[in-house]
């Protein structure tokens, strides 16, 4: 492998030295040769540009404005009550305790129902900080409650969801509005 580079180098060495470009250590400086016919050296620098200015308008930057997407949701507006949707703002202040349930990035209460296999039904009940086992607690006995019997539950405390069995979203998406998540 070596011998057949030290070949090819010589080779591409003997070329370059006949046409001129490649110069020995002998500290004289080889131009390109008169007798490089056909050769053309072109130079990359470009020729003198005038200077362009660029002017910012700020008075059609509006017309921008209007296309550029927001960047997050905006806040809901304030209103006491449902709104004709059914949607229900959170209260002002958060209720006191030892667990909190954000509202999702729509404003919504975090609260999905799951199918799974054809006909496993879960409801899940997301974005839970702090003490996610109070919550468990309190679900069941307000799902005790309102079914008449206690739904089994499962708590994942690394992604801080609750899963009960069943389609209970509804259930409990009142039941959160009413503590005033």
């Amino acid at each position: 492998m070596a011998a057949r580079y030290a070949t090819q180098s010589a080779v591409f060495r003997r070329a370059l030295r006949a046409l001129g470009f490649y110069r020995e250590v002998t500290g004289r400086s080889l131009g390109p040769p008169a007798a490089a016919a056909g050769l053309r050296f072109v130079c990359n620098a470009a020729p003198e540009e005038t200077k362009r200015v660029t002017l910012e308008s700020t008075e059609e930057y509006k017309f921008v404005e209007r296309l550029i997407p927001p960047s997050r949701v905006p806040g809901p507006p304030k209103h006491a009550g449902p709104s004709p949707s059914g949607w229900t703002p959170p209260a002002d202040t958060p209720p006191h305790l030892p667990y909190m349930i954000r509202r999702s990035r729509m404003h919504n209460i975090p609260v999905y129902t799951d199918l799974t296999n054809g006909s496993r039904r879960t409801t899940l009940v997301r974005k839970v900080e702090g003490d996610i086992w109070a919550l468990e607690k309190d679900v069941k006995l307000h799902l005790k409650e309102v079914m008449g019997k206690e739904l089994p539950t499962q708590v994942n405390e690394v992604t801080m969801t609750l899963k009960v069995k069943g389609h209970v979203d509804s259930e409990l998406k009142k039941w959160l509005a009413s503590k005033g998540f």
